[in-house]
């Protein structure tokens, strides 16, 4: 038979197969090996035995009667003093002693159990004839009552340096346990140190005469030469241990825990009538030990109670183990790491006691000095219970040491900092393009996600002021930097360490530790940056998410006095060192065109789009690794590889350096009433704000957020989202409002007017929409009528689900983001749920669903509002702005208005079944460039252009066109398949790799450079992969052979 194609039946591995016959008639060793991990997974899978077994490694069989004589040797005293030697060597971990050693002894020990006499004797020659051994060890030759016998004391040769040697003189040398049978006259003679196996024979075998020559040794005072045999002289060991007491001890050393054994019997008295245990027949050192000492206990009461009396008293501590010089390490690491978790302990027992008598002391003062105002309450409300102090510990993995991250000594994570556009190839249609084999096919990125956005900001950076334009939207869908982390720690201290060596090292890297190019010294992974963790307990974020009973109002003017007070930097330590160190690393892991949006070259708006663009790119990325939703719920997709919470920390911290005018603060236009708003719209010389309904809520979201003091208290993230999500929804009623026909418009402002002095009308869409058409409608924004207009209008027939709908839909990307946010900010796992259910779970998680409300009635989004002022007021206010602008600009304004929110998710381009029609179309095609058929073309599978690689004619101070194509492209990453050669090469940076092919012949076999001329075919699994580390930016990670390029590519 076929090794794996054929595997026994559970019963044969449970009933035929033998593992002592395998060892002793298989030839090869390995064969042997094979077996036995076989029948250990079987095992492990069956339920048997989790771990790996021990011989005879199942039941024994019934031993034949031919061989009943080679029993009576089990009951030889001879042999239970060898038994009792080597349990006591291996107790006390003597060298050159085994595990197969230990294996035999218990084996035989059992052996001996189950064949022994049915009553117990004292008489020595119950089972054997007369011994030629002498000695007084043990008063009888029955395993079951010798294994409870007591040896006190034994004499020894051994050499006089030995560390053992006892030179006191016992009063009595030996005795039964309990004082059950008397002492013994003469003293144990038998040697317990170290001597080789033929010594160990000979004093078995030596005659009485011998072994009265060793108890009474001859002192000798001859000089011996140097080098020669050490001089043996007779010593006294203190035993006081039998073959019981031994086991016992072994079984607390094999599972490495004091009073580790609990007779078993004393829960359950069945277990002493039933014959067989089935948790018994397989297991490894400690089932043997518990299967001997149950057989023991059932064969003889005073075993039985001798057992219990061993278990009831404490049991002296194992002899220190010998231990390698790693193993010291090892321990003197864990040694170090145990202080400083009891100094940390001891420091933040004496903080939390510090904490208390504060907190009680202004609690008293508090008391003193309150009134009946409830606008004496302080700001954060502090229960009577004591906090659990729990600051974050982390272990770095160069030196080995836990301990929190300080000021002096930071602690980071390792991540990797890379360029991404993978945002920006997101459209708005779920089939992904194909890549063009004709002449007539053509890819044009209009309708990509970086190309809406860039036209987008251009488009009011030109009728805006440019201060203004920079927080109306985010950048970052090109060119974006994504952080990721493997989750490993280490002190800053000891990475730049770390980098030094590696600079020393001679050895050829796949990386350049120029640029701050390393790997992860525990698991290896590529990165080039460190995270700094900022110092901080976790009692913070415990008293941060308490829940507040104060009003919408109280809480935004509290946020509006938190943005207002100036941020400062921390004083000149190495934690603000590494923080601004690790800022410039996020702002050099891009290009300059792709953080400067700005009209004025080195404004410092655009350092502030730039910084809290890098948290938009990262939730948004982080989105799509979960499939564009949050229907799955749970923790980060990484678990404790993600570093969003230390990332949003260096961002919150650079960004409280920047402030914005309370004048033109966004959150004033979302909370208060403006009274003269003649004032915020400029004048002809002076270009106006951006009216707040063309502002992107997520952008506003993160704004809001970074410009709060850290940690953020849960009542003022919540409160921020409310007063956000009116205005979102406010957006989505105006865009609605522009997709609707004229006669639509009509009929909906009719319904809605109708129900505006109904109580509930700030939470009804079709009075909300009502008013927002009928402010609109008083400037030009539904005037204009062209092909503009024809292109925006939708063709369905809106009803009243379809406009629920499409108001989810709108607002859904905001809720996904904002969720998000809220569960790496406070630690809340997402709930799970279906994908019609999505949009009132997030609501219900965040906090905008009111507690009573009915989940048994239809679901109606409008019901998450919360104004924090009357609603018609602030939408009045809000639509004013933009019917000023439409009043010149009414088409871009219409345009600006309509925000395209549902992005699917991003695909590289479809290739076609048969590569040789890509061949065909491609290896004679002239370069757009220099008009010339390229020796090795290539083209993009992100974008589908066609490149000449290592072209010379196509160079670009000096890049060649793949190199500077992956720049353009990609920010620095491109994916090419090579026409000629049927491969894809991957660029990184200044690295690049051969990936493989994803076209295969019939038998699933690559032909590069096309030598056998096979026909190939698409693996669709292999093309999944490869997008799939597009996607998750794992190139770094998986592929291994990277090499330098040195823009010749």
């Amino acid at each position: 038979m076929q090794q794996g194609m054929y595997t026994p039946k559970a019963e044969v591995w449970d009933q035929e197969f033998d593992p002592v016959m395998v060892i002793l008639r298989t030839v090869y060793r390995r064969d042997v090996q094979s077996a036995m991990d076989r029948y250990t997974a079987f095992l492990k899978q069956s339920g048997k035995f989790p771990g790996n077994p021990w011989p005879p490694y199942k039941k024994r069989t019934p031993l034949h009667p031919s061989y009943k004589g080679l029993m009576r040797l089990l009951h030889c005293k001879t042999l239970h003093i060898v038994l009792f030697t080597l349990l006591y060597k291996i107790l006390m971990d003597h060298q050159n002693l085994s595990e197969h050693v230990l294996c035999m002894v218990l084996y035989l020990i059992e052996l001996g159990l189950e064949n022994s006499a049915d009553e117990e004797s004292d008489e020595e020659a119950l089972v054997c004839g007369p011994e030629r051994c002498h000695d007084s060890w043990f008063p009888g030759s029955n395993l079951v009552s010798n294994m409870r016998h007591f040896i006190n004391y034994v004499r020894v040769r051994v050499p006089e340096t030995a560390p053992e040697v006892k030179r006191d003189s016992p009063a009595s040398t030996s005795s039964d346990s309990l004082g059950s049978l008397q002492n013994s006259g003469t003293a144990q003679v038998f040697s317990l140190v170290a001597e080789r196996r033929k010594k160990f024979q000979e004093i078995i075998n030596r005659s009485s005469s011998e072994a009265h020559q060793v108890v009474r040794p001859r002192t000798s005072n001859k000089w011996s030469a140097p080098g020669s045999a050490p001089q043996l002289t007779t010593a006294i060991l203190e035993i006081k241990e039998s073959i019981l007491s031994l086991l016992i001890k072994l079984h607390h050393k094999l599972s490495g825990k004091q009073n580790s054994y609990y007779p078993p019997w004393l829960d359950d008295i069945e277990i002493l009538i039933q014959p067989e245990i089935p948790k018994y027949s397989h297991g490894d050192g400690i089932t043997a030990v518990e299967r001997i000492l149950l057989k023991a206990a059932l064969q003889s009461r005073m075993n039985k109670r001798i057992i219990e009396e061993i278990c009831r008293k404490v049991t002296p501590p194992v002899p220190p183990k010998k231990i390698t010089a790693a193993e010291k390490k090892t321990l003197d690491k864990e040694e170090r790491r145990q202080k400083a978790r009891e100094r940390q302990q001891k420091l933040l027992a004496e903080f939390a006691s510090r904490q208390k008598s504060f907190m009680e002391t202004a609690m008293d003062v508090e008391k003193i000095f309150s009134s009946d105002s409830p606008e004496n309450d302080i700001p954060m409300e502090i229960t009577t219970a004591e906090p659990q102090v729990s600051e974050a510990v982390y272990d770095c993995v160069i030196c080995g040491q836990s301990g929190p991250s300080s000021e002096d000594r930071p602690t980071g994570l390792v991540v990797l900092l890379q360029a991404s556009s993978v945002l920006g190839q997101c459209r708005d249609n779920i089939e992904p393009k194909k890549l063009p084999i004709t002449e007539e096919e053509q890819i044009y990125p209009w309708d990509t996600c970086a190309a809406v956005h860039d036209v987008r900001l251009s488009l009011l950076q030109r009728y805006f002021k440019d201060s203004s334009c920079l927080l109306a939207v985010s950048i970052g869908w090109e060119g974006g930097v994504y952080v990721q982390t493997c989750g490993h720690t280490l002190h800053i201290d000891c990475h730049k360490s770390y980098m030094e060596s590696l600079r020393n090292d001679q050895v050829l890297q796949g990386f350049s530790v120029d640029k701050g190019e390393f790997t992860c010294p525990l698991c290896r992974q590529f990165a080039n940056s460190v995270l700094p963790c900022y110092p901080g307990s976790n009692v913070e974020n415990n008293l941060w998410q308490r829940p507040s009973n104060k009003s919408i109002q109280d809480l935004i003017k509290e946020v509006e006095e938190l943005q207002g007070r100036p941020g400062a930097f921390p004083s000149e330590t190495n934690l603000s060192k590494e923080m601004e160190s690790v800022m410039k690393d996020i702002k050099n892991t891009t290009q300059k065109k792709y953080r400067d949006y700005s009209k004025t070259p080195g404004s410092p708006d655009n350092d502030f789009l730039f910084m809290y663009s890098v948290a938009r790119t990262n939730l948004e990325l982080e989105l799509i690794h979960r499939g564009g939703n949050l229907c799955s719920g749970g923790a980060s997709t990484a678990g404790k590889r993600s570093c969003l919470n230390q990332l949003f920390l260096v961002l919150a911290l650079h960004m409280r350096l920047y402030s914005i005018d309370s004048e033109y603060n966004p959150w004033r236009k979302l909370t208060q009433l403006v009274e003269e708003m003649n004032s915020q719209l400029g004048n002809e010389e002076q270009q106006p704000e951006v009216p707040i309904l063309y502002h992107d809520v997520t952008s506003l979201l993160l704004v809001q957020i970074l410009m709060m003091p850290q940690p953020l208290r849960k009542d003022h993230f919540t409160c921020i989202v409310k007063v956000l999500f009116t205005l979102l929804y406010t957006q989505a009623l105006a865009a609605l409002s522009v997709k609707c026909t004229e006669e639509d418009r009509s009929a909906w402002k009719r319904t809605g007017a109708l129900k505006k002095n109904t109580c509930d009308a700030e939470k009804s869409y079709e009075v909300l929409l009502s008013f927002v058409i009928s402010e609109l409608a008083k400037g030009k924004l539904y005037h204009e009528e062209g092909t503009q207009e024809c292109a925006m209008v939708s063709p369905i027939a809106w009803s009243p689900e379809s406009m629920e709908k499409y108001l989810q839909d709108f607002c859904l990307p905001f809720l996904r983001i904002t969720s998000l946010l809220q569960h790496h900010l406070f630690g809340e796992d997402l709930p799970s749920c279906q994908e019609e259910e999505e949009f009132s779970v997030l609501s219900s998680c965040l906090g905008l669903l009111p507690t009573f409300y009915q989940t048994e009635h239809p679901f109606i989004s409008a019901s998450c509002l919360d104004w924090p002022v009357p609603a018609f007021d602030i939408i009045s206010q809000w639509c004013f702005e933009i019917n000023s602008f439409t009043e010149r600009h009414a088409e871009q304004g219409k345009a600006l208005l309509i925000q395209e929110s549902r992005w699917k998710l991003p695909h590289l381009l479809q290739l076609p079944e048969n590569y040789n029609t890509i061949f065909q179309y491609y290896h004679r095609k002239t370069c757009s460039v220099c008009t010339k058929v390229p020796k090795d073309p290539a083209v993009c599978l992100v974008c589908g252009t066609f490149v000449c690689l290592k072209g010379l004619c196509c160079k670009q101070q000096s890049y060649c066109e793949c190199v500077l194509h992956s720049q353009n492209c990609g920010a620095g990453t491109g994916i090419f398949l090579l026409i000629n050669a049927s491969v894809i090469i991957i660029i990184r940076g200044h690295r690049f790799c051969l990936w493989g092919s994803v076209y295969l012949d019939a038998h699933g076999e690559e032909d590069r450079d096309l030598r056998r001329g096979k026909p190939l075919y698409i693996c669709k699994e292999r093309y999944k992969v490869l997008e799939q580390q597009w996607i998750s930016h794992t190139f770094d990670h998986i592929n291994k052979r990277w090499g330098p390029h040195y823009n010749g590519l």
